[in-house]
């Protein structure tokens, strides 16, 4: 009986000894997750790419992302199930360790439509890992592995213009134009749009507009609209008139900024135009020059038709050239006429 119990004893004890084993996993320390891209445009795809650091035999994958702002596309392995916030993949070795797999790529794609910068990232656990005749067992991922990434538009650069018709005249009014343009974009709620001048004529320039609140704004001395700025981005096309005073003929250079007020005033364009200033003489001088030089054109074009048109005209008779067979005919046929009569009479 003591035999039998010793017996008993020891079995439970082995068999304890082989649970504990058995239960007792180890930590997949080398699991590594990556995104094939951190900024993501609408309609293009993301690869979320699971490095094992192990062969698996077996694992259930839980990939958490934002069904606002991705679809899920596909798997390179195992079984998906998508319920629309989370894909569960499945994946077992039926053949008992012949055909175990270390990596996983898990395929979403950016939704259409999206217009703003949308920060968001996936989410992943796991549960069920183990190598391929599940001989070792892995511990549960359960504090999730986090990829941050951005959902965006192709942003398109701001685009700066400064335009006006003729020539800027000394201390007279001139109406100027100065434009923003984008196709996309990208997004600001305080920006501000600024301008620059340097010139070496000692000269001043203001550039006054007014805004639809009925507000004068000097784009030289304040900016335009509101000191903290303004909301901008997606399709722009905005077209400013201002009134432009230059006190001094000479070379002036107008750099016109849009700037962020919520970047420390960070520069989101930046453009260059150099304007000459002249006085009212010279540019009725140069129009006195212009109208003279169009003058000898307009002759010379007269002239060369004259002449084209005496050398195409054709004359209405030809001229005379050359010898008249006829003639010296006729006088041949009376000179012998003549000399048959003449030696007739004297026979």
């Amino acid at each position: 009986m003591k035999r039998t119990i010793s017996i008993i004893t020891v079995l439970t004890l082995l068999f304890s000894l082989l649970f504990t084993i058995n239960v007792n996993a180890t930590s997949l320390d080398a699991i590594n997750v990556e995104t094939d891209k951190t900024v993501v445009n609408p309609g293009t795809n993301v690869n979320v790419n699971i490095e094992f650091g192990k062969s698996l035999g077996a694992y259930t994958f839980d990939i958490a992302y934002d069904n606002s702002l991705f679809e899920f596309v596909s798997t390179s392995d195992g079984t998906p199930n998508d319920n629309g916030t989370r894909v569960r993949v499945v994946y077992y070795d039926s053949t008992g360790g012949s055909n175990t797999k270390d990596n996983l790529k898990v395929t979403f794609k950016a939704k259409e439509g999206i217009t703003t910068s949308n920060p968001t990232d996936f989410s992943i656990t796991a549960e069920g890992l183990a190598n391929g005749d599940a001989s070792e067992q892995y511990d549960d991922i359960t504090i999730p592995i986090v990829k941050n990434i951005t959902v965006e538009p192709d942003y398109k650069d701001y685009e700066l213009n400064l335009e006006y018709d003729g020539n800027i005249i000394e201390n007279e009014e001139k109406e100027i134009t100065i434009s923003t343009v984008s196709e996309m974009g990208r997004y600001y709620d305080h920006a501000r749009l600024i301008a620059e001048v340097t010139t070496s004529s000692g000269g001043t320039v203001t550039l006054k507009g007014i805004d639809e609140s009925q507000t004068e704004h000097d784009l030289i001395q304040s900016g335009w609209g509101d000191p903290s700025g303004y909301k901008i981005g997606g399709k722009v096309n905005q077209v400013l008139k201002f009134q432009g005073i230059f006190t001094k003929i000479g070379d002036y250079e107008i750099t016109l900024k849009l700037i962020d007020r919520d970047s420390s005033d960070a520069v989101i364009a930046q453009k260059t135009f150099n304007i000459s200033v002249v006085d009212e003489n010279y540019v009725e001088d140069n129009t006195d020059n212009e109208e003279e030089n169009e003058k000898p054109e307009e002759n010379g074009q007269i002239e060369n038709n004259i002449v084209n048109n005496e050398v195409e005209e054709l004359p209405e008779e030809l001229p005379k050239t050359g010898i008249n067979y006829m003639q010296i005919g006729i006088v041949i046929i009376i000179t012998l006429i003549l000399s048959y009569i003449i030696i007739n009479k004297k026979k």
